[in-house]
């Protein structure tokens, strides 16, 4: 089939933080230079912004550099941290830990609460001004390549394909997009990404990437109870102590409250849901007292890399780069990730213009320059500094990485003369059913905790659907001779959507997966936590997924 073609000097997939950034930079060095390079962002979501979802407590260091003006300009950082907390939780009781005695990754001053997606938002009108082509509601679906192998750009997915692969009325093919370097910024396990990395060996010489699945929801709460500026994290119940976790609330304007809970997904036990213990989390006395008496306003899940210094693969690959939560820049200690995504996607950035503007005759070649850069820059004394917290945690528990990560951080400063590691994917983590405890959860009360499916509701998810399933199993055998008899199916639990399911026969045989791609909101935690790693997430049609407002 012959699509049709643009060809651009840059193309950049993701409108994420990483990705804008990356395309106002390199337009911001073309009016400085008088060298013009076209640039285009191509965004699954169906505006810029639609997909994005963060805590988010934003560290402006990055936008400080990239748009200093950015106050006069307008982006939307309205509410400053103005006073923190850090809540050790039992069952039923709270402990709030010194503030004085944080280490100095998780202080939060001179930083701001924020919605990402408005960021994201913001960002996306910048770039338009500075000149770079925005092409929201198109899934880069397929990476390109020049007959040598080297990265040639991304096609878009075809529109209008049903579900048993028929073109109906309404089909479009897809388009090319041919770059001479293409950006992947895709985020957290994008599956092009995913693709290069194995392409390309880019993961040969890191520790695997381990991943954290984070649920949000959005309250508008009494005045009384709101303190704009407040940030609260809290550690313990109700995880246990070997189960990775944390939460969030942080309190932005208008009386809006952003709470949220992250479980690391090298959890053992098949019968955990992160969905239902974030619901159970928010009955705690020391989180509903925000609570009481609000209203949900939106709902959202997405993962988030956790394995940070180590887990970083190789950058670059003839014709591309990869930046931001593709690569897996986040801070783990800091809990943020977006000031060191904006700042990859701006050294990408810098790196492919001085390649593209010093070879007239360019012909497509790697990038080495632009892990050199990496290396030279304040992200890498960051993560090298933060490179021991993940490892502390997974080795031992939740009080000794607390111990651990204290001395770490506090006494030697993230320099100490060791490099911890953990080298078993998130997927091989899981205990066999039998040998695990199932977890009773309380039913949903509709004021603090919901169901999923409420929940999806209110997160604005749509897919067409009459598409082709974009949750693909290698095998479909294997999710009942494999995950149902082993494990007993945990994708119906990890799942915070209600995508999975097993469904049987009136008399209770013959066990079936069902997968209701409707709900999905991209989070890709099945891609990730599946044991048998027999599900791939793909990009379905584009404008589809969740359209999340003020997240």
């Amino acid at each position: 089939m012959q699509r049709e073609s643009m060809e651009f000097d840059v193309v950049i997939v993701g409108g994420g933080p990483a990705g804008l950034a990356a395309a106002i930079k390199i337009r911001q060095l073309s009016e400085q230079s008088g060298k013009d390079l076209s640039v285009v962002v191509v965004e699954k979501g169906a505006e810029i912004g639609a997909h994005i979802l963060s805590g988010a407590v934003i560290e402006p260091k990055a936008l400080d550099e990239l748009i200093p003006d950015w106050r006069e300009l307008g982006a939307p950082l309205n509410t400053p941290v103005t006073k923190e907390k850090f809540l050790f939780l039992s069952s039923k009781k709270s402990f709030s830990w010194p503030t004085a005695l944080l280490i100095p990754q998780q202080k939060n001053h001179g930083n701001y609460i924020a919605s990402l997606g408005n960021l994201c938002r913001w960002m996306g009108e910048q770039s338009e001004a500075a000149g770079v082509e925005l092409f929201p509601g198109f899934a880069a679906s397929e990476v390109l390549y020049h007959e040598d192998g080297s990265v040639k750009g991304i096609a878009t997915g075809d529109m209008g394909v049903a579900a048993d692969g028929t073109e109906k009325s309404t089909y479009q093919a897809g388009y090319e997009l041919h770059g001479k370097y293409t950006i992947f910024a895709e985020g957290c396990r994008g599956h092009l990404g995913k693709a290069l990395k194995a392409k390309f060996k880019l993961e040969d010489n890191n520790d695997p990437q381990h991943y954290g699945i984070g649920i949000k929801e959005l309250w508008t709460i009494p005045p009384e109870q709101h303190q704009q500026g407040l940030v609260v994290h809290s550690a313990g119940w109700p995880m246990d102590n070997k189960t990775y976790g944390g939460s969030f609330l942080y309190h932005l304007e208008n009386n809006q409250v952003a709470v949220g809970f992250v479980i690391g997904l090298n959890y053992e036990n098949p019968y955990l849901s992160p969905f239902d213990e974030f619901q159970r989390f928010k009955t705690h006395p020391a989180i509903a007292k925000y609570l009481n008496g609000g209203e949900r306003v939106s709902y959202g899940a997405r993962a988030l890399n956790e394995g940070g210094f180590q887990s970083l693969p190789k950058l670059h690959f003839p014709g591309g780069v990869l930046a931001g939560c593709e690569a897996g820049f986040l801070n783990l200690p800091k809990i943020k990730g977006t000031h060191t995504a904006m700042k990859s996607g701006m050294l990408a950035a810098e790196a492919i213009f001085n390649k593209l503007t010093a070879d007239e005759e360019f012909k497509t070649s790697d990038l080495p320059e632009y892990e050199q850069a990496y290396k030279d820059s304040w992200i890498y004394d960051e993560l090298y500094r933060a490179r021991n917290t993940y490892p502390a945690f997974h080795k031992w528990g939740l009080i000794g990485g607390i111990l651990f990560t204290g001395i770490d951080q506090l006494i030697f400063r993230g320099k100490l003369p060791f490099t911890l590691s953990v080298k078993e994917p998130d997927h091989k983590s899981l205990k066999p059913a039998a040998q695990s405890k199932k977890i009773s959860y309380p039913k949903p009360d509709g004021k603090l905790s919901f169901d999923k499916l409420s929940s999806v509701y209110i997160s604005n998810t749509n897919h067409e659907e009459d598409q082709p399933v974009h949750l693909q199993l290698k095998d479909q055998s294997i999710a009942i001779s494999h995950n149902l008899a082993i494990y007993d199916e945990p994708a119906q639990l990890y799942c915070p959507a209600g995508v999975y399911e097993i469904i049987r026969d009136d008399d209770g045989s013959n066990p079936r997966l069902q997968i209701n791609s409707q709900n999905c909101v991209h989070c890709k935690t099945c891609d990730i936590k599946d044991p048998a790693q027999n599900i791939t997430w793909v990009v379905p049609e584009g404008a589809g997924g969740p359209n999340y407002p003020n997240m």
